[in-house]
């Protein structure tokens, strides 16, 4: 399928309520306000699978519904550190550099370089990205492809200087403090540990009902759960 064609079903699934929801988290116009699961969909009607060309195409558009729809189709082996690094650039909003870019990146060969490369920016969006880059991360690769120790020199980090990051940057490295706890069982006690010393995560959520997870609490239920270190298969949802 063309960008044209593909747009103008983006056009037609979208609603004014679900436009309203995501504008509410932080998309700005372009946005048709199309639910996830159409867009699954529409991919799966479609018949399209991993397409390098026409994912960025589709997020070139600016088009809130178009880029998370490049964010399902992209294949991560042919992205390169430009194009991710556009991406984070070109996001619709700060919600899909969180998600989106995130993601992707965390399935490319660049992961952690970017996420490295990220974590020490000032920018708000950039910050963020590299910490859910991060728990992407972890969550997706195998122990013995991971640094555990330079990870828990970041959870140091994250305890020490979280309170006085951006408000989103806080958000994500809340994330990741749980991301580790839960998929590395060898730094479950380690991330305890940090969320005890940072306690409460104040975010301001805008004009939505999403909470901040209390990192302590999310990390028992998975242990009661009895699924500490049980990977996913990818980071794209």
């Amino acid at each position: 399928m063309t960008v044209t064609e593909i747009m103008a079903q983006l056009e037609k699934l979208g609603t004014d309520s679900t436009r309203r929801i995501l504008m509410n988290h932080g998309a700005r116009d372009p946005v048709f306000g199309v639910k996830i699961a159409d867009l699954k969909v529409l991919q799966k009607q479609n018949k399209i699978k991993k397409d390098y060309q026409l994912a960025l195409d589709l997020y070139d558009t600016g088009n809130y519904d178009a880029q998370y729809l490049a964010g399902l189709i992209a294949d991560e082996s042919r992205m390169t550190k430009t194009d991710l690094r556009r991406w984070l650039s070109k996001a619709n909003c700060i919600t899909h550099c969180g998600t989106v870019v995130a993601a992707v990146t965390a399935e490319s060969r660049y992961g952690i370089e970017l996420a490295r490369e990220w974590i020490a920016a000032r920018q708000e969006a950039k910050a963020q990205t590299g910490w859910t880059t991060l728990s992407n991360l972890v969550s997706i690769k195998d122990d013995a492809e991971l640094d555990l120790t330079e990870l828990k020199r970041l959870l140091k980090q994250v305890t020490q200087t979280i309170h006085e990051q951006p408000n989103m940057v806080r958000y994500a490295m809340n994330g990741f403090v749980i991301s580790t706890g839960c998929y590395i069982s060898s730094l479950t006690d380690a991330a305890l540990r940090a969320a005890e010393k940072i306690g409460t995560v104040a975010v301001d959520m805008g004009q939505t009902a999403c909470k901040v997870p209390a990192a302590v609490d999310y990390i028992h239920k998975v242990q009661q759960r009895g699924t500490i270190g049980k990977k996913r298969k990818t980071a794209r949802c």
